[in-house]
């Protein structure tokens, strides 16, 4: 003989919308569906804001799920778990009856469990000669199989909001990062643009947001910094092209000239390049003070300054685009520089930047040795040359051990910057 299925609840609590929704669901179930009962719960708990579900409601829930010993769920008569009050009490960790009871009835309103209620309300399962279970009156699993890829879906949506707020939070903090820091950049080196707005419009973006801030406010904030962060990038370049031109357009007039020209004599080979390199023999020439370096061999006595140039360093317009930001991240403040420019030149004191970065932590204070350096020059005691050219001979003889098998050694001491400068007989 078949049992009848219960459908209504017992006593005085009324049948809903929700319970019948619930039952169709479970009618619907493919036989062959299943489902992994705790990857379904995390899903659950992943979207409890989504079905409206509170922290007691899956205590209860996981309390049910313990009750049913296999991990899979199949739709059949054995997902009716039918535990006593005290037991479920017991393994949701100890709620209050009427707190039990509040959280049985969000599940069910919710539709992840059924009531099947026996007669009486009593909760058991009778049992056939063999001890299977003919008929069980408590909570009906069948809506969690029914609705497995309902619940991951929904789980799957959460999870992606979650990302995307999570993405754009770190968008914002980098951009106001980038921002803030640009404009201590410009403000620091002396960069013409309308700083004072620009910082003004990062003020009035306000703070970080906060974590309970929604999709759409963060979207807002973002969209906000990032038209500040292009507009800040497009002022910087703007400055910095303007310092290049106007570097360019005065590097000749400003190198400083020699108070005792009589004791140097013009180089015989210009060192202007391979083509140029083979002086005469036994030639006793040096190079004077206010005589232009050749970029290339700038740029070989002192590679270190290459990565400071964002496209690259092609001209001395690039090479003094490349020192300001070197200086920048040495720590020379702004008046050293200028007084370095006012001594040497802004090519030469560029030439200056260059070769303390390739000495690295051999200057322990770029910014005094700078300052030291310009009142030598203002005194006609210091030329870039001899500078220079012992970074160079020093790379060379480095590289001339490394390929004699000899290790590379560490950065250049003081000493090596102290080498007068004699003319080789061919230049690299």
């Amino acid at each position: 003989m078949s049992q009848t299925q219960p459908t209504t609840p017992f006593g005085r609590r009324p049948l809903s919308l929700a319970m019948m929704a619930a039952q169709a669901a479970a009618k619907a179930c493919p036989e062959e569906a299943a489902s992994h009962k705790w990857r379904t719960f995390r899903n659950l708990t992943e979207a409890k804001q989504r079905l409206g579900l509170g922290d007691r409601a899956l205590a209860v829930l996981s309390a049910l799920l313990s009750f049913h010993p296999e991990t899979a769920l199949t739709p059949g008569a054995d997902l009716v778990v039918f535990p006593s009050n005290r037991e479920l009490s017991v393994r949701a960790h100890g709620p209050s009856p009427t707190t039990l009871r509040r959280a049985l009835s969000q599940l069910v309103e919710a539709g992840l469990v059924i009531r099947r209620d026996s007669p009486n309300g009593k909760r058991y399962a009778r049992r056939g000669e063999g001890g299977q279970i003919e008929q069980a009156f408590g909570f009906d699993l069948s809506p969690l199989v029914a609705r497995a890829g309902e619940f991951e879906a929904l789980a799957a949506e959460v999870r992606a909001a979650a990302k995307a707020r999570a993405l754009l939070r770190e968008e914002i903090s980098l951009l106001r990062r980038d921002i803030g820091k640009i404009v201590a950049f410009a403000r620091e080196t002396g960069l013409g643009g309308a700083w004072d707005g620009l910082e003004a419009e990062l003020l009035a973006a306000g703070a970080m947001p906060p974590r309970s801030a929604g999709h759409a406010v963060l979207a807002g904030i973002a969209e906000e910094l990032r038209t500040l962060r292009a507009a800040v990038d497009k002022c910087l370049a703007e400055s910095l092209e303007f310092q290049k031109t106007d570097a360019s357009e005065s590097q000749t007039g400003c190198h400083h000239q020699s108070s005792k020209p009589e004791s140097f004599q013009n180089l015989e080979g210009d060192l202007r390049g391979q083509e140029d390199g083979i002086a005469a023999p036994g030639t006793a020439s040096v190079v004077p003070m206010n005589r232009a370096l050749p970029l290339r061999l700038v740029l070989e006595a002192c590679p270190d300054l290459a990565p400071y140039a964002r496209r690259g360093i092609e001209t001395w317009r690039d090479f003094l685009g490349a020192a300001a930001v070197a200086r920048a991240s040495l720590g020379i403040a702004v008046p050293a520089w200028n007084a370095a420019v006012e001594a040497m030149g802004e090519e030469q004191a560029a030439i200056v930047v260059a070769a303390i970065l390739q000495r690295g932590p051999a200057i322990a204070a770029p910014g005094a040795y700078l300052r030291d350096l310009s009142e030598k020059a203002r005194m006609g005691r210091f030329s870039v040359w001899p500078m220079v050219m012992a970074l160079w001979r020093a790379r060379q003889d480095n590289a001339g051990r490394e390929v004699g098998g000899s290790p590379m050694p560490g950065p250049l001491s003081g000493p090596a910057l102290s080498l007068r400068f004699k003319p080789a007989v061919g230049h690299p």
